[in-house]
């Protein structure tokens, strides 16, 4: 009688854990970006508003290996907005690479050639660029880098500057979001 008691307590914890996997939400970005479902925590974002961001995106790699920690952060916040039913149409994000974090931008074979190993940022860009995230590459940052323009991946946006980027979409009245 013991092993049928117990043979049908892990079926039925089996069947929790995949009733509450479907009630998870799904993240918008794979690649990058985890997150903690909270939906319970205050200061939920409105599923009916637009969100206007600019990321200023500064931060290095510690490991060229790894996905950018600012790139992550893009990434964790379309999730964590996705995650609280805020369609992916309302989020007007533009992400700009400057300064040290200018090397996330370089095509394949020019990051291989500069540190060794793949681009592990390019299959975020590639993910949230299908989420309609811009992710833009300051020009000014290129050249100061002596990266050709060309050298950047086809999917990123070489803006004039990080400068004028981020101030003319703050016009626009986007948040800044330094990273």
């Amino acid at each position: 009688m013991k092993p049928s008691i117990l043979l049908f307590g892990v079926i039925g914890l089996c069947g929790c854990a995949a009733v509450a996997a479907q009630g998870a939400p799904q993240a918008v970005i794979t690649a990058a970006g985890h997150y903690h479902p909270l939906p319970h925590a205050a200061y939920q974002p409105d599923p009916a508003a637009t969100y206007k961001v600019v990321f200023a995106m500064t931060r290095e790699s510690e490991k060229p290996g790894q996905v950018n920690p600012a790139l992550e952060r893009v990434a964790r916040t379309v999730n964590l907005y996705a995650s609280a039913g805020v369609p992916v149409d309302h989020l007007k994000f533009v992400a700009v690479a400057y300064g040290k974090a200018t090397p996330l931008v370089l095509d394949n074979a020019h990051y291989k050639a500069k540190f060794g190993v793949d681009n592990p940022n390019l299959p975020v860009i590639e993910q949230l660029r299908k989420a309609g995230v811009d992710v833009a590459v300051c020009g000014q940052a290129m050249a100061e880098s002596n990266f050709p323009d060309d050298w950047a991946a086809k999917s990123v946006t070489l803006s004039l500057s990080a400068l004028t980027t981020i101030t003319e979409l703050q016009q626009q009245g986007y948040a800044l979001m330094p990273l």
